[in-house]
């Protein structure tokens, strides 16, 4: 009887959890859901492809935005609704780098004037000069 009396209390702080910050995985989880599934209808009422969709709520639930697409898009055609046109416009997708930029934007840069040392005459890099001027009797 002692027992129940003091486990009554304890289990009447526990009920107030939320309160305390402790957060319940599936009030959380539940959470995420619906709020994809509104992006998703949301998405769709405004005409936006599945894909633009995920692109930008990338932090969402890819299946519960579908969910909401598929859901809202039912909807509007057993209503016969149209979509309304977004305001925000699609972002422009990321153009990839080609492997030319990559290289250029690590390179380190080189000055135009490099500093003045002597030389060895064995050196391949010694008549710089002249291997840039093209040769008048080649021709």
């Amino acid at each position: 009887m002692k027992r129940l009396a003091l486990l009554l209390p304890l289990l009447a702080a526990l009920t107030a959890c939320e309160q305390l910050g402790i957060e319940d995985p599936a009030k959380v989880a539940a959470a995420k859901e619906a709020e994809g599934k509104a992006i998703g209808s949301a998405c769709r009422h405004a005409m936006r492809a599945i894909e633009d969709c995920y692109v930008l709520n990338p932090k969402a639930q890819k299946a519960a935005i579908y969910n909401g697409w598929r859901e809202m898009d039912e909807y509007m055609r057993e209503n016969k609704l149209e979509g309304v046109l977004p305001v925000v416009p699609r972002p422009d997708p990321k153009k990839p780098k080609s492997v030319d930029e990559e290289v250029e934007t690590k390179a380190p840069k080189v000055d135009a004037k490099p500093e003045s040392k002597p030389e060895a005459k064995g050196d391949a890099k010694a008549d710089t000069k002249a291997d840039a001027k093209p040769d008048a009797k080649a021709h």
